[in-house]
């Protein structure tokens, strides 16, 4: 008998640490595939992104899960992953499954224009926000784009990168007050090591 297998399709954005989180777990029999980052900026894409990686791997694996939050898609991310009877990470976005949704309503609360930064965005902020929306080339826009944001806030998941560097320059170009906030990899590693528990329980049912 074949062993059964595990399809992780994840944004980009998350995808190193989905894997770490894998490896050190010591999960076997699973591939992780990403959708670009860059859609980040055109979330509308998204859903069609996600259905089209279902569609490449439909019938490889026997079990498929979504390391995604709703990433901006209004609910239409959800409506995919209905359709296909895959679950999802919970919560709105990567800032809030990191950090833990209690702690992010808290810490949304205590300050409501804060903009926030992960490591992956922290390390590619010229490439994704920079760049990627246009602030270089008309960097009039970052007064009208961030004129309600007081605060940015770089929630860390690997303090040993040392990727502090970047997010104090992103904070300083956007003019915002700076603040740093370790979550390690939160609720999303709870959420996967609880989905991975799930899947073998009932690979070990089936067997036997």
């Amino acid at each position: 008998m074949q062993p059964a297998s595990l399809l992780v399709i994840t944004c980009g954005a998350i995808a190193r640490e989905v894997m770490a989180v894998a490896k050190s777990s010591g999960w076997k029999h699973l591939k992780v595939t990403q959708i670009p980052a860059e859609l980040h900026n055109r979330p509308d894409q998204i859903p069609a992104a996600v259905e089209e990686r279902l569609a490449a791997y439909a019938g490889d694996y026997d079990h498929v899960f979504a390391a995604f939050g709703d990433c901006g898609t209004g609910g239409q991310l959800d409506k995919v992953l209905d359709r296909y009877n895959i679950q999802r990470l919970s919560g709105s976005h990567c800032y809030e499954f990191y950090s833990g949704s209690e702690n992010f309503a808290a810490m949304a609360e205590q300050e409501i224009g804060s903009f926030y930064l992960t490591d992956y965005l922290a390390k590619h902020f010229e490439q994704l926000i920079m760049e990627g929306m246009g602030l270089n080339k008309h960097p009039k826009l970052i007064e009208l784009m961030f004129a309600h944001y007081t605060k940015l806030v770089y929630l860390v998941q690997e303090p040993d990168r040392q990727l502090d560097h970047f997010a104090e320059a992103a904070a300083e170009k956007l003019g915002l007050k700076y603040e740093r906030v370790e979550t390690g990899y939160g609720q999303m590693a709870e959420e996967l090591s609880a989905h991975y528990s799930n899947y073998t329980e009932q690979v070990i049912k089936w067997q036997n």
